[in-house]
């Protein structure tokens, strides 16, 4: 199977180290793609109609997306069933976590576009505010509300140490650390794990 994307899209980096924590290391192949707001990246567009990283080109040909699709996928075919508990009330409060987590990534990456890709004279102050707001506000309900699921490593654990780490290579005038030492801790810790240093974002 080949994962298609950029590893400094949070969501791209979410799957590659889910599939490294799955054990699938060597069982696909990255394809780094790149995507503009403006163009349809034919390549994508003929595994998904939506044509947006990442996607999942399964090994009969058929396109998985979007990234919470394929991180399911790749624990479901990895039988890694420790990433995403089948017991009703662990998975439900994991996917939460993971929910949470790519809440807060889509608004750190509307975030960015607006700062770095939207034409000044067509920039929205307010909603770029609120794009800071939601970031802030899931940094300080993770470090809050989710520590028990913070400890171990699972989907949502994943995406919230993607996320974090993102925060750090875009958004790093947010201060994000000052505000969360619990949530600091976490990340220091699982940014040194194999599955993330494998795919680290370069700076």
């Amino acid at each position: 199977m080949k994962i298609y994307g950029d590893v400094i899209s949070p969501f791209v980096r979410m799957c590659l180290v889910t599939a490294h924590e799955a054990g699938l290391q060597g069982k696909f192949e990255f394809v780094k793609t790149n995507v503009k707001p403006d163009e349809i990246n034919l390549v994508l567009h003929r595994l998904s109609p939506v044509a947006k990283v990442p996607v999942l080109e399964t090994d009969h040909g058929h396109g998985v997306h979007d990234s919470r699709v394929i991180i399911e996928y790749l624990v479901h075919t990895s039988g890694h069933s420790g990433l995403l508990p089948h017991e009703g009330v662990k998975r439900f409060r994991i996917l939460t976590l993971q929910a949470l987590a790519q809440g807060g990534s889509d608004a750190a990456v509307s975030l960015r576009y607006e700062q770095a890709a939207r034409p000044a004279d067509k920039r929205w102050p307010e909603f770029l505010e609120r794009q800071k707001q939601r970031v802030l506000d899931v940094v300080s309900d993770l470090e809050n509300n989710w520590g028990d699921a913070l400890g171990g490593v699972n989907v949502g654990s994943i995406c919230t140490a993607c996320m974090l780490g993102y925060l750090d290579f875009r958004h790093e005038a947010l201060e994000w650390r000052t505000r969360a030492p619990k949530l600091a801790a976490f990340e220091k810790d699982f940014a040194a794990r194999d599955s993330m240093t494998a795919w680290a974002i370069a700076k």
